[in-house]
């Protein structure tokens, strides 16, 4: 039988406790829709976070919530937030209520509430999918700024080397384990991130394999997808808080 290609050319593996900890074959999200028949509609949610991800020709480049960034005009409303004005690299947004100045590369300002509570129990996030039916959520490893792809067929939350030394993660002190790819077999480092936030929620001690293969983005696999409950509807992913 041949064994399935992931992205990039890794195909990870799955493995057991006590040995080399190893990842499951990677798919794309097309595939992982199959999250249940019956999914239950998302309750509307306010904003958690609003980045600024760039400023052109007047315009804004705003991220809400981790969705993919978009680009908004003065006065323009999107999901309860709006954009005021812009000048330089700064943009004023009125967001539910509240008067705010984002600058380019800032981290992203919290605000509001989700529908499902403040308690770190309970947090909210509602993530919608880009024009190739893939959820990219930008997010923090250890409180530095990554670009991150759901991914429930990876175990474990998987980054380059180069993503690992631009966030100044020192990956070298991992542990060493062995990874297939499409070129042969690899050595990567497993280690446990300090903390993983997307959007409003952060979950500390998670378990990531660094990778010396070149990737856009980071793998947001199942040692963050697991804290929380997934729900489907047409583009947009909704994960509760389990634990």
């Amino acid at each position: 039988m041949n064994t399935p290609r992931a992205a990039f050319g890794v195909t990870p593996q799955g493995g057991g406790a006590g040995g080399p900890a190893k990842l499951v074959p990677r798919r794309l999200w097309q595939k992982a829709a199959t999250l249940g028949a019956g999914l239950l509609l998302a309750l509307p949610a306010l904003p958690q976070q609003v980045a600024l991800s760039g400023v052109a020709g007047g315009k804004a480049l705003v991220n809400i919530d981790g969705a993919a960034p978009r680009f908004m005009s003065p006065g323009q409303v999107h999901q309860g937030v709006k954009l005021l004005s812009t000048q330089g690299d700064s943009a004023v947004f009125d967001i539910h209520g509240q008067r705010q100045v984002l600058r380019v590369g800032d981290a992203p300002v919290s605000v509001g509430r989700s529908s499902a509570g403040q308690d770190s129990g309970a947090q909210r996030i509602v993530l919608t999918a880009d024009s190739q039916d893939h959820f990219m959520p930008a997010g923090q490893i250890n409180g530095r700024n990554v670009q991150f792809m759901v991914d429930t067929g990876a175990t474990l939350v998987i980054l380059s080397e180069s993503d690992a030394r631009r966030i100044n993660l020192d990956y070298a002190k991992g542990r060493k384990v062995n990874v297939n790819t499409a070129n042969g077999s690899v050595v990567g480092h497993q280690l446990k991130l300090d903390s993983v936030r997307v959007g409003s929620a952060q979950v500390q001690g998670v378990d990531a394999v660094v990778l010396p293969q070149t990737m856009p983005y980071v793998l947001l696999g199942n040692s963050f997808l697991t804290r929380f409950q997934m729900q489907r509807t047409n583009d947009q992913l909704t994960l509760d808080r389990r634990f």
